[in-house]
Order: C-alpha cells, then sequence, then structure tokens
C-alpha cells in the first residue's frame, strides 16, 4: 500500500509538471504569433528558440486545420488555457455531439481523445506516422472536398471493435449517393489505419482514387463510459500491456471480448 501511494505521489507531480512545461511552451508559441501578426520586433527570451517554435507553430496551425476538413460541420477551438471542464460546459450548452482532441508533443501530433456528449462514451487513441496534406502529393487540387464521405470500415469484427468502429462512424453524417470522397479505417494488428481519399475523373472515360492526406495510424488504448471530464467515469476498457498473451492477441478483429473483466487476466478473483 505505501509503494503504491508513492508511485502514485510521483506519477501526480511528473504528470503535473509536463502540464507546466506545456503551458509555457503554448504561451511563447502565442507570444510569436503576436509578434509575427503585428511585425513587432521578437521579445529577447524568444530569438534563442524562435525557428524551433516556428515550425511547431506552423505544423499545429496545419494540423488542426486539415483534421478539421476531415471531419464534416466540424469547428476548430485553441484551447488555450482553458481547462477541460470549461471547454465540456461549452459543449454542452452548444449542443455539440462530439468532442475531439489533439495532442502533439514538439510539433507533432502523438494523440487524440473522441469523447461524445451528452454521455459518453470516451476513447482515448495514441497517433503514429502523421502524414499532411502537402507531404503525400498525389492529389494535387487546391482544395479538399467538404462533401459528406462515405465510410470503409475493415476487420471490426470483434466485440470491441464494433465498440470502437460505432464510435468513429457516429462522427461522419449520412453521405449522398453520389459523394466523391470516401475514407477508409481498416485495422492490422490492432492498429486503425486512416486514408483519405476522392475520385478523380481520368480521359477518357475512366475513374480512379486519388488520397488527398492526411494520413495516420491509431491505436486504441482505453474506453471510459463517461465524458471527457468525468474523472469519476468508469473505465469500460484498458489496454493491457503486460499481459502474457498481449503480443498474441488482435483485439480489434479478433473474437475477444471488450468486457472489463477480459482485459485484466492479471486480476485476482477471490474462491
Amino acid at each position: 500500500m505505501l509503494r503504491r501511494q508513492i508511485r502514485e505521489r510521483r506519477q501526480y507531480v511528473y504528470s503535473k509538471s509536463l502540464e507546466a512545461q506545456e503551458r509555457q511552451t503554448y504561451e511563447r508559441k502565442q507570444q510569436l504569433k503576436d509578434a509575427l501578426a503585428s511585425g513587432k520586433a521578437l521579445p529577447t527570451e524568444l530569438r534563442k528558440d524562435a525557428d524551433s517554435l516556428g515550425k511547431d507553430l506552423a505544423f499545429d496551425e496545419a494540423q488542426a486545420g486539415e483534421m478539421r476538413l476531415v471531419f464534416p460541420n466540424s469547428h476548430r477551438i485553441n484551447r488555450g488555457n482553458y481547462v477541460v471542464k470549461e471547454l465540456a460546459e461549452a459543449c454542452r450548452a452548444n449542443d455539440v455531439t462530439d468532442l475531439i482532441v489533439l495532442h502533439e508533443h514538439r510539433g507533432k501530433p502523438d494523440a487524440m481523445i473522441v469523447s461524445h456528449f451528452p454521455h459518453g462514451p470516451t476513447v482515448y487513441f495514441t497517433l503514429n506516422n502523421v502524414a499532411l496534406r502537402h507531404d503525400i502529393g498525389s492529389y494535387k487540387g487546391s482544395t479538399v472536398s467538404e462533401q459528406y464521405p462515405h465510410l470503409i470500415f475493415e476487420n471490426f469484427s470483434s466485440k470491441l471493435g464494433e465498440r470502437i468502429r460505432d464510435v468513429l462512424k457516429y462522427l461522419f453524417p449520412v453521405p449522398k449517393e453520389d459523394s466523391k470522397r470516401v475514407m477508409t479505417f481498416s485495422t492490422e494488428d490492432d492498429f486503425i489505419s486512416f486514408r483519405h481519399h476522392v475520385f478523380v475523373s481520368v480521359p477518357p472515360k475512366q475513374i480512379q482514387l486519388a488520397e488527398v492526406g492526411p494520413r495516420f495510424e491509431m491505436k486504441p488504448y482505453e474506453i471510459r463510459q463517461g465524458t471527457l471530464e468525468q474523472n469519476e467515469a468508469e473505465r469500460e476498457w484498458v489496454l493491457a500491456h503486460y499481459a502474457r498473451t498481449a503480443k498474441k492477441r488482435t483485439l480489434l478483429s479478433g473474437p475477444a471480448s471488450h468486457s472489463k473483466d477480459s482485459q485484466h487476466p492479471n486480476k485476482k478473483v477471490k474462491r
């Protein structure tokens, strides 16, 4: 018991230190952005890191903008100094159906949270291999279609896979039959690959798929039954990294159940 309390205390202190660092980095980026917008000289304390902060700021703007185009009817907001509870209250007050939170580390997106309102669930993902639209280059169109896309889900055959598929599916409105936009979510080894394509007409009378972007890989690691700000919400599922069969299982595409007890094989049961 004492060791666990010490470990939890260390984790709490470490998480608070990370929050302070992220807040400081955000404030420095905002100072740089305001200085560039107003044409004023950079503050002395920012001149040394202006190059790296500028690259991170540009990537943040591009990634957030492209994710807004991926999800129809979405609006992008800068979190700033708002706490999660204030964001959740704003979502409820404006009848928002879902809140998507993107996390980044040193300018690179590394996590995404999808929280369904008003009663949940909330799904946590890690992000890998993120490529923006201008990095792909297979589609030369100057603008991105904002039609409601057709959706393809592949290998979401387990109960857990169906649960996550439904969370992702209801982020998108029902498309029209003549929509030329397609988004694919395909699972392999519990990684969800996201791809974004459009139909392109090729002379004389042919049609091809062109990748638009962005593209990335997602891996779910936790599902909570409440919304994002409800820390007391019950954990519906948590990825168990240290189970003996963790490397052999495919949770999203296999027949494994996603009930709470089945994902904690090391949990002691009273006899």
